[in-house]
């Protein structure tokens, strides 16, 4: 029988004259029958984002709040998560001159990390002033998707690759909603070497004067784990990887995304 154990509603406070919103709720999920090796379904989810095959394999933890359902697992074990990264560090061509760059707030900035891009033919995805054609598919990246779509069911057609070479690389607050996502498509984000922390802050709570408080989200994203972020969590939901300048050694992370092909105009 599948066991759930529900940290939460976690403590928040309200400011001043603003109301109050719910924390986080922490779900885990045993792996089922001793010898099994199956899972059975997870738990039901709201009508907004149904499973579309049991998930199977290690034990899920499914975080939620208000707007945020995200669900994370390791993926990979010790072993072939190393070989993995190994891989990926010998196989991954990033990307070099203008697409170093970003374009925030009317400036242009360096991005602080190594950055590329691989999927189908014909795709482009297009985030802070800067178009990205991807690359072709290579052997390793297809093992990533492939275990991911074992895993979960869901297909993905194009990867964005981040490589972070010790704790001052970092990643700012910003939402995956570009409009060549395909509406309501999850995102798949696979994280390879060092473990991070990994920030969710609601759209409502940010800034100086935040219309209301609601608590930040905060992760630790491990080796060969897996965290797929389901609708509707990059409507309401801002995340960020930051900086941990204490941390010397070197992280890979891949976001599989459903990327359409848009027509002139769209």
């Amino acid at each position: 029988m599948e066991k759930f154990i529900v940290r939460g509603p976690l403590k928040t406070t309200a400011t001043k004259n603003k109301r109050k919103s719910p924390g986080p709720e922490w779900e885990e999920a045993d792996s089922g029958a001793e010898g099994s090796g199956r899972s059975k379904k997870r738990p039901k989810l709201d009508a907004s984002h149904q499973s579309k095959t049991p998930l199977v394999g290690a034990s899920w933890k499914h975080i939620r709040a208000e707007g945020l359902n995200c669900d994370y697992r390791i993926l990979f074990n010790k072993a072939e998560a190393d070989r993995i990264f190994q891989e990926l560090e010998k196989e991954v061509e990033y990307f070099e001159g203008e697409f170093t760059k970003l374009h925030i707030f009317g400036k242009w900035h360096n991005i602080p990390r190594k950055q590329v891009t691989y999927g189908d033919a014909g795709l482009t995805y297009t985030y802070s002033g800067v178009t990205f054609s991807p690359k072709p598919w290579i052997p390793v990246l297809d093992h990533i998707r492939d275990q991911i779509q074992l895993t979960t069911g869901d297909t993905f057609n194009f990867v964005l690759i981040n490589r972070y070479k010790d704790g001052h690389d970092h990643m700012g607050e910003h939402r995956d909603d570009e409009r060549e996502l395909a509406p309501r498509s999850p995102i798949a984000s696979v994280s390879f070497g060092a473990c991070r922390d990994f920030v969710f802050r609601h759209k409502d709570s940010r800034g100086k004067k935040p219309s209301r408080y609601i608590e930040a989200v905060k992760l630790q994203l491990e080796h060969g784990s897996l965290l797929m972020m389901n609708f509707p969590t990059n409507r309401y939901w801002y995340h960020s990887l930051p900086s941990r300048k204490k941390l010397l050694a070197p992280r890979i992370n891949l976001t599989f995304r459903n990327v359409m092909a848009l027509t002139p105009g769209q």
